[in-house]
């Protein structure tokens, strides 16, 4: 998926974050907010998976749910980012991170599968027998 397009789906999966998740809260504009998901998109491509990796023994115990606990704390991560560089958007606590999280790696998901990427195309070779 090319960068804008990857941005555009991130801005959007944060912005139904705030409006669904008490705690998560974005005061501003729609730029800053780009912003805020240009640093989310950074967090989760460089320290998400060294995140991950380090704690794959405990991914593995809990049957991938504590995945979840990980990408909320990238959601935190964010939030303190964005909050250093004044972008106006911040999460509250744990829970409110961890059920951000979720939400946009759910709206994420969905926004990703309807965006059609344009660089790879459905070839299908016909092969008869004459």
């Amino acid at each position: 998926m090319p960068f804008f397009t990857r941005l555009l789906v991130n801005a959007a999966a944060l912005w139904v974050a705030t409006r669904l998740v008490p705690g998560v809260t974005f005061s501003g504009d729609w730029l800053p907010f780009l912003g805020v998901a240009l640093v989310f998109g950074v967090v989760n491509a460089f320290i998400g998976p060294v995140a991950k990796i380090l704690t794959f023994p405990l991914i593995i115990v809990t049957l991938g749910i504590f995945a979840l606990v990980v990408n909320g704390l990238m959601l935190w991560l964010t939030s303190s980012l964005s909050s250093a560089l004044g972008l106006g958007f911040h999460v509250s606590g744990f829970w409110a991170a961890f059920f951000g999280a979720l939400v946009v790696s759910v709206v994420s998901t969905l926004l990703s599968m309807l965006v059609r990427d344009g660089s790879r195309r459905d070839w299908r070779v016909d092969v008869r027998r004459s």
